[in-house]
């Protein structure tokens, strides 16, 4: 079976839907970077839960989980197919887990899979996070979903490497990040190149800014599963770097180089 590294990307605002800019095209070249799946494993930002759940619908419903965008934004859809069967195999590799037959897809999925699956022909579940729920629990779940990466399924982790919404300027150009923002992605960076996974474990009190950066935790815990899936001695390999609202960085990772 096809090995398919993990990825993590920064989804950011859900007018890149509308707007692409830079990061619509980026988003699509990193897909055909990889092999085409067979099925993919969404962990999305946007799915919180107390306990462990996976999706497991067949038809999922396109979820417009956000407010105040134009009407368009509202009318797409991606209607891409369920993977009950994948749902079967993420119990079997976590027992215990919450199995929610009704969920759809939130934009933490559809967003960035529009973009890099624009067919919608591949059958995607979501994962959920715990926000909750240490690094450590989340890297801990990426380990036990390892053997998914041998079986053709791609875990496309989805969140953001900055998202404080406050801090967010609206007229400011696509690049132009905010000093915090750029410190705690440099830190972010060197860490995971360095493969320092005792510092980025215990980011909150090591990076600089963290709280200010992610004042809730849910948009970078998902990057942590992609982490554990990825093995012990894979290495993060940046794939795109740019922030958008000065505020949300929105790089892109592909975890790599631990094959089986």
């Amino acid at each position: 079976m096809t090995y398919i590294p993990p990825v993590f990307i920064s989804h950011g605002s859900p007018m890149l839907m509308l707007k692409p800019g830079r990061t619509g095209p980026a988003w699509r070249t990193l897909a055909q970077s990889l092999p085409r799946p067979r099925a993919i494993l969404a962990v999305s930002a946007h799915w919180n839960t107390q306990v462990p759940a996976v999706s497991a619908t067949a038809r999922p419903e396109t979820i417009h989980d956000f407010h105040g965008f134009p009407l368009p934004l509202y009318e797409l859809a991606y209607p891409a197919p369920g993977a009950p069967e994948l749902a079967e195999e993420v119990a079997g590799l976590l027992p215990g887990i919450h199995v929610a037959r009704e969920r759809g897809l939130d934009h933490g999925a559809w967003s960035p899979l529009s973009a890099m699956y624009p067919a919608a022909d591949i059958p995607v579940i979501q994962l959920a996070v715990m926000p909750q729920a240490p690094a450590e629990t989340h890297h801990r779940l990426g380990r036990l979903l390892r053997p998914l990466t041998r079986r053709g399924v791609l875990v496309l982790a989805s969140g953001g490497l900055t998202h404080n919404l406050r801090d967010i300027i609206a007229d400011a150009p696509d690049g132009e990040a905010l000093p915090y923002v750029s410190e705690f992605r440099d830190w972010f960076v060197t860490a995971l190149q360095r493969r320092d996974l005792p510092a980025l474990l215990d980011w909150r009190r090591q990076a600089p800014h963290a709280a200010r950066a992610h004042p809730s935790a849910e948009h970078l815990l998902p990057l942590f599963v992609a982490m554990g899936a990825a093995g012990k001695t894979a290495t993060a390999q940046t794939t795109y770097s740019d922030t958008q609202l000065g505020a949300l960085a929105l790089d892109a990772f592909v975890f790599a180089g631990d094959e089986p």
